[in-house]
């Protein structure tokens, strides 16, 4: 008997060290999504979408072969590669899979994979937020046999709010040269791809796309990217351009410089909230479009005209003054601070979730963290809705 207990106390104590050694999703995008940014700004492919890969092929970092050959996207050997290779089943008993030295060799070779090969140059064409359209257009371009590839892609990036890391290269990514590659059959089935993650897209604006329909301040809109065509937007849905410019406080037709909320129907001459805290680099017409509120009636709110500059930490009235927040003009806040008013109550500061954004990002904005996010907004998890209000300030 006491041999039985010694040998499982024996067990026990060498099999603890492999149950520490497990590696959990957010410790795996923590790790490696600095190098999804840089491969981002490098080759153009989203970060979100590389994260998404290597979550999966490696099973958070878990994986056998990963652990054998530092491989995190599962890319076989191929006739092209002469390094050093690994034996691992997948498809088929002993294949051939890449070795790396690291896991920033990896990176660097899964994203000259993807832009130096033809048949992946049609994901170039795509919005480099779409990641639905890079999800399927994957899977279609034949890089992994499993039907359902998209739907995980798709599933670990809204899961694990992966869209913030492409936000934060969208802007250093660099220009698709078709001139690069060979002509490409699959390069005419980016329509199949786009209409597949329910986008109704013209071949002549494939390069933007608004998202779906979402409703804002109780009035419907669509989160549209910049380059889009209002002209586009309007006919799509039905809407004379003349309505559409109104509806959303424009005064001339054109392409949008910036990517921002689309109005479908008039706005509402209130908000859903007392007040807005502006963030950086943010104007009156920016803090109209967030919330929903007609223009004039902020301007009239905060007694300033359209074209009044105003900084990050600004409040802005969107109601009239009453009880709860008593001013007559803008005034000043330092993001993150407590907002106080000519009551004798304290009132928390908001902020209008925008697409794309993830706590880390919004915490960052006000200068608060997390953790504080979460306990002010009782939140279990860091899912969030376009247009939900969070505390950001108490």
């Amino acid at each position: 008997m006491k041999k039985i207990l010694f040998l499982l106390l024996v067990t026990f104590t060498f099999s603890f060290p492999t149950f520490a050694q497990y590696i959990t999703a957010e410790q795996y995008i923590a790790d490696h999504k600095d190098m999804a940014i840089r491969e981002m700004k490098r080759m153009g492919i989203p970060a979100a979408i590389t994260l998404a890969q290597g979550l999966l092929e490696t099973e958070n970092g878990n994986s056998d072969l990963v652990k054998k050959s530092n491989n995190h996207f599962g890319i076989k050997c191929k006739s092209s590669w002469t390094a050093g290779g690994v034996s691992h089943d997948d498809d088929a008993p002993g294949e051939c899979f890449r070795m790396y030295k690291d896991a920033d060799e990896s990176y660097r070779d899964h994203s000259n994979y993807l832009r130096g090969n033809d048949r992946y140059s049609f994901l170039f064409k795509l919005d480099p937020q779409d990641y639905k359209g890079w999800a399927y257009g994957l899977r279609k371009a034949g890089y992994a046999t499993n039907p359902k590839y998209p739907d995980i892609l798709i599933r670990n990036i809204e899961n694990n709010n992966l869209e913030q890391y492409t936000m934060m290269a969208v802007n250093d990514v660099p220009v698709f040269d078709a001139s690069k590659y060979k002509d490409d059959p699959e390069d005419k089935s980016i329509q199949d791809v786009l209409q597949s993650t329910g986008q109704n897209v013209t071949p002549e604006s494939t390069e933007v796309s608004p998202v779906a329909n979402i409703t804002l301040n109780g009035k419907k809109a669509l989160f549209a990217n910049r380059g889009t065509s209002l002209l586009a937007i309007a006919t799509a849905h039905n809407i004379n351009l003349g309505k559409l410019l109104e509806y959303n406080d424009l005064d001339k037709d054109g392409l949008l410089d910036k990517d921002q909320f689309i109005f479908l129907e008039r706005k509402q001459k209130e908000g859903n909230q007392d007040y807005y805290i502006a963030g950086k680099d943010e104007n009156l017409y920016d803090v109209a479009q967030k919330n929903g509120v007609l223009l004039q009636s902020i301007c009239a709110y905060n007694n300033v005209s359209a074209a009044d500059n105003i900084y990050a930490g600004t409040k802005i009235l969107l109601r009239p003054s009453g009880t709860n927040v008593q001013a007559s003009s803008i005034s000043y806040v330092e993001p993150g601070a407590k907002v106080k008013t000519k009551t004798s109550t304290t009132q928390p500061a908001y902020h209008a979730v925008q697409a794309k954004e993830g706590l880390y990002s919004i915490s960052k904005k006000y200068g608060v963290t997390v953790a504080e996010l979460k306990e002010w907004n009782s939140l279990s998890n860091e899912n969030l809705q376009v247009g939900q209000q969070l505390i950001i300030s108490k």
